[in-house]
């Protein structure tokens, strides 16, 4: 990480640990999801596994990823109100570091945000019998989801006329895992909706996790994955810095 980048890494970093609420309030949601779906809901979903929390987790990850990103968009749009944007690209820096710098902080605070959740899901009985590379291609598929939902946020952050707008993009993120194999298979689901399910990006992803935590069976299905991240990765990426030079003018 080049210099410029890494001091204004720093300088989000710090707001967010003078602020600890925004990792803990987006930590919050998904737990309670969980605590609500193993213990409440649970008992009456048959996913063939004898641990439910197992099944679980690997989508509960991704709607922390999703909440978590959010605040991208707000601390973009915040320093794009505040006039801050404008005047890092007069500093001698490169412009792109600006938003690298934001990028880098969504990765670390939503990093941090899904060890809370691993931690609450060990309390309720998780467990894997993944080795030490399976954990690392878990570490790799969630950083990868988290650039792509990052980037995808830089671009409402830069364009939102309003706080609620900066953040509105969220919520079909979070959706989404409801209609995948997250919380059920997808063989009990309607057809149609099935069809969608299966072809939708979280379902791939979902299944990639689950597998490399406790099967090892991965098979085909995280190819799927990897291409929908870094392709949902490089189009915002791209849309995003355009958009970011489209404002510089």
């Amino acid at each position: 990480m080049k210099g410029k980048t890494g001091v204004l890494l720093g300088r989000l970093m710090r707001n967010i640990m003078r602020s600890p609420d925004t990792i803990i309030t987006v930590a919050i949601t998904p737990i309670m999801m969980m605590l609500l779906f193993v213990y409440v809901f649970g008992g009456a979903i048959e996913t063939g596994t004898d641990n439910y929390v197992n099944y679980l987790l690997p989508g509960i990850l991704l709607i922390t990823i999703a909440s978590g990103v959010a605040y991208t968009s707000l601390r973009l749009f915040t320093d794009v109100k505040g006039g801050l944007m404008a005047r890092f690209t007069t500093m001698p820096i490169k412009r792109s570091s600006v938003l690298w710098a934001h990028v880098w902080t969504s990765l670390v605070s939503n990093a941090l945000t899904v060890l809370v959740v691993i931690l609450v899901a060990l309390l309720m009985g998780f467990r894997s019998n993944a080795g030490i590379l399976d954990w690392l291609a878990v570490i790799g598929i969630l950083t990868l989801f988290t650039l792509a939902l990052t980037w995808l946020a830089v671009i409402p952050g830069l364009t939102a006329g309003s706080m609620e707008g900066a953040t509105a993009y969220s919520y079909p993120l979070i959706f989404l895992p409801f209609i995948s194999s997250a919380f059920v298979p997808t063989e009990t689901m309607p057809a149609i909706v099935r069809a969608f399910a299966e072809n939708q990006p979280v379902t791939s992803i979902v299944n990639s996790i689950r597998a490399l935590l406790y099967d090892g069976a991965v098979g085909s299905g995280i190819w799927i994955a990897l291409a929908w991240c870094v392709g949902l990765m490089l189009i915002a990426y791209f849309i995003a810095n355009k958009v970011f030079k489209r404002q510089l003018g």
